[in-house]
């Protein structure tokens, strides 16, 4: 079986994690051949490239200019009749929006692969409508649960990510050697945030949560990532501002853009994301387990499905309160951390198999019927 992914490419973020590490781990389902199309060449296809996969550039297409979006789907199509693709799995509503058709043109198995939930009011989300695909596939059960307001005929499963490489960093030699470079005390508790620098990551709630724990003397806070947009510059402002406001600049690090994150976890003892908005199977949180890192985080979208009291605290979004009582139980309290961060370890790697779940991708795209099959008279 052939199977090419479909996505823009134009920043990375979890979905591009996810594709490269599908590319890394292809060889744990030799029986499935895996391609990449992107629309627009940069980090994500060179990381792809890397990894030896066939990687196809699109073209770049744009809703006001029609004839781009005629001329990647041409792409597609070339790129489907050349490889003799089975199936095209394209990552969220635009990208099957617009490739979806090319798929059904070639007679292509389509699926779409929602990895964060869907409203079904989007603009993306109606347009995506007109492609209904063969299957939806969801990053967690809370996407699937929102699949329906955009397909609410098409069946859904369910196919956790794949635990990606991340690079493994022994927390005895890290912690003193990243501790020092940033100026942190080895005995302070440090909580840690790695994401996109997006609104809805909740930067700003989990500062006037720590804002709240001014006088609670022992921890730090340091922020990686950097913005990749003007809006996301604007969000990273504001959120200087409300540290000189609430009087813990001197304990809060904004590190920027940072390669080596699971460096940094390793000498961290908490990571917290507050998010206030749903995300549907965080690659932050995996990598925090992965680094044995307790986490606190909202009770929406996936994170239940990753944490839970074993590994973690989960709280009401956008309660400023019960997340500063969270964060506080694990100031000075280093066993806590350990003990939460072995159990979230556990966790994670059992649920996130990297060959169980790619196989399992397979199985599913597998028993799919072909284009000829649907279309025999019953």
């Amino acid at each position: 079986m052939k199977v090419v992914h479909i996505v823009a490419g134009k920043v990375f973020g979890g979905v591009e994690t996810h594709l490269v590490t599908l590319a890394r781990f292809r060889k744990l389902c030799p029986e499935m051949q895996t391609h990449f199309g992107v629309c627009y060449p940069g980090r994500l296809s060179e990381e792809l490239k890397a990894t030896g996969a066939p990687v196809h550039v699109l073209g770049a297409a744009h809703v006001s200019q029609p004839w781009t979006i005629w001329q990647a789907r041409k792409r597609l199509r070339d790129v489907l009749a050349e490889e003799k693709i089975d199936v095209v799995i394209c990552h969220m509503t635009w990208t099957q929006a617009v490739f979806g058709p090319a798929a059904h043109s070639m007679k292509c198995r389509s699926v779409i692969f929602l990895q964060n939930p869907v409203a079904g009011r989007h603009w993306t989300d109606l347009w995506a409508r007109s492609a209904t695909p063969d299957l939806v596939l969801a990053v967690s059960k809370d996407t699937a649960r929102s699949s329906g307001k955009v397909y609410p005929d098409t069946a859904c499963r369910v196919v956790y990510s794949p635990m990606p490489q991340f690079e493994s960093h022994a927390r005895a030699e890290a912690r003193p050697l990243v501790r020092r470079e940033l100026f942190t005390p080895d005995e302070a508790t440090v909580f840690i945030q790695a994401s996109r620098m997006d609104t809805w990551k909740g930067h700003h709630i989990l500062l006037e949560a720590l804002g709240r724990l001014r006088d609670e003397p022992g921890w730090v806070l340091w922020i990686a990532g950097a913005p990749q947009t003007a809006a996301e510059q604007v969000y990273l402002d504001e959120l200087q501002s409300i540290v000189a406001r609430l009087g813990i600049k001197e304990r809060i690090q904004f590190l920027g853009q940072r390669r080596d994150v699971p460096r940094l976890m390793a000498a961290a003892d908490v990571f917290c994301q507050a998010n206030t908005g749903s995300e549907g199977f965080s690659w932050a949180f995996m990598e925090a387990c992965s680094a044995s890192l307790p986490i606190v985080t909202s009770a929406i979208g996936g994170a239940p499905e990753i944490v839970d009291e074993t590994n973690g605290n989960l709280v009401a979004p956008n309660d400023v309160d019960a997340l500063a009582a969270a964060l506080r139980e694990y100031v000075g309290n280093p066993e806590r951390c350990r003990v939460m961060g072995a159990a979230g370890y556990r966790r994670v790697h059992q649920m996130c198999d990297r060959e169980r779940q790619i196989r399992k991708l397979h199985e599913i795209l597998a028993s799919l019927p072909s284009a000829t099959e649907v279309l025999q008279p019953t």
